[in-house]
């Protein structure tokens, strides 16, 4: 199976294109596939996403039942932490997901390792 990573930039703002980037994630998963997502700038946001309905794409499903989904599947998730601090998050948003804070040299790493790299 293949290496997929999966980067979302944008914020909940652009609802369409958080929940599309986690619905691939989700499917990536489900298909087997070697996946990780790394969330940046407004994409930390996604994290905070705590109720179903806060976040809904058009066709592209609910923010808070992928990250239920990812989490069920002990997804790893890598988030930026100058970004998470801009938007002033702390440790608690990593709660309840296998999520580290990463810095701009692991998403260049997991990109050159990745077989295929999403952005949103």
């Amino acid at each position: 199976m293949a290496k997929i990573l999966v980067h979302i930039h944008s914020g909940p703002d652009l609802e369409n294109k958080v929940t599309l980037g986690l619905l691939v994630a989700v499917t990536s998963l489900k298909e087997g596939h070697d996946v990780k997502v790394f969330l940046a700038a407004d994409g930390v946001h996604a994290l905070n996403c705590k109720r179903e309905g806060e976040i809904i794409g058009q066709g592209t499903g609910d923010a808070k039942l992928h990250l239920d989904a990812l989490a069920a599947d002990n997804a790893e998730i890598m988030v930026s932490g100058m970004s998470a601090k801009a938007r002033g998050y702390d440790v608690s948003l990593l709660e309840g997901f296998n999520a580290t804070f990463a810095t701009p040299d692991i998403l260049i790493k997991s990109s050159l390792e990745a077989d295929t790299v999403l952005c949103y």
